[in-house]
């Protein structure tokens, strides 16, 4: 056993898909390291395992329920691991919680990350993704598993229900700008106002999340093709549809507008919507750095950028 165990996963975003992917059609995650979580391990001198985050600082046993992913995960690796010494864990970051970037999982697959380190185990992703779905399924009830399993590899991800996640290479010369509106993410409520707009409208909504779904494809193949342009198109496009379907806002909607008119070459929704954030394809780094700024200029509580090409996930 080390003395310090640490672990550490990245956020992720949607780049196309979400809201139809619940109805069968496909979407597109990957890792996105412009935010992160670091957690830290050793043992704790006190009598009992101690957890210190943003959230809450103090004894595991009292922990919120608010923390009850975090709790669940830890009594499993406690019991799974036959951990009988009290232990003390650090967990640090920047991804914001409840903005569709997958905090919940991104938490829990450092913890499990750091517990082996410092168990000196060897793990592969199925073995991370075994302790990580349990606590997914605390946070969220019953969730597809994108989250978890996005974050726990390295490469981005088609989903479909019914199918295996299909990874894919990013190969594309430009980067991802992404901006915070400061509100949090209403994706129930957003996920339950769609399902009521197929029942009431079911001819035109069905339509709209089919387009979304050919829109996916489409932009899956602009990223193997390094076409840009054409992803930024499909961007513009899936918005409109997002837009009628009433997930997006006048938050999101101001700051994709401010993206389009500066140049960025798609912007749209990322997530649930009716907050959370917003995403921006720029052609180049230049480009996108300045519209970070203009973003944060026009409301954005934050912004982070990454670049899409191969060599900024290898």
């Amino acid at each position: 056993m080390k003395t310090i165990g640490q672990g550490h996963a990245s956020g992720k975003i949607i780049l196309m898909g979400e809201h139809a992917v619940v109805y069968g059609e496909p979407a597109i995650a990957f890792p996105f390291s412009g935010t992160g979580i670091t957690t830290t391990v050793h043992f704790h001198h006190g009598n009992e395992s101690w957890i210190e985050s943003s959230f809450y600082h103090g004894p595991l046993a009292k922990a919120p329920h608010s923390m009850k992913n975090v709790t669940v995960l830890l009594w499993q690796l406690i019991r799974q691991f036959a951990i009988s010494k009290p232990f003390y864990v650090t967990i640090e970051s920047t991804v914001p919680a409840e903005r569709g970037m997958g905090s919940s999982a991104a938490v829990a697959v450092s913890i499990t990350r750091a517990f082996f380190d410092w168990l000196e185990l060897p793990s592969n992703q199925e073995d991370i993704l075994l302790f990580v779905n349990q606590a997914e399924k605390v946070a969220h009830g019953n969730p597809s598993g994108i989250d978890a399993a996005t974050i726990s590899g390295t490469e981005p991800l088609l989903y479909q229900k019914g199918l295996d996640f299909q990874p894919f290479q990013l190969n594309m010369d430009a980067f991802l700008v992404v901006a915070d509106t400061g509100h949090k993410g209403q994706t129930r409520k957003a996920v339950k106002d769609v399902a009521t707009l197929m029942e009431t409208s079911r001819l035109e909504t069905g339509g709209r999340i089919r387009q979304l779904g050919q829109l996916t494809k489409q932009a899956q193949q602009a990223i193997s093709l390094n076409q840009p342009d054409v992803l930024g198109a499909c961007m513009n496009r899936a918005q409109i549809h997002l837009q009628a379907l009433g997930t997006s806002n006048y938050a999101l909607d101001h700051l994709i507008e401010t993206a389009i008119a500066n140049h960025a070459l798609g912007a749209k929704l990322t997530g649930g919507g009716r907050g959370g954030c917003m995403i921006a394809l720029a052609e180049n780094e230049e480009r996108g750095r300045r519209l970070q700024q203009i973003l944060l200029d026009a409301g954005a509580r934050d912004t982070w950028i990454e670049g899409l090409g191969v060599y900024a996930h290898v």
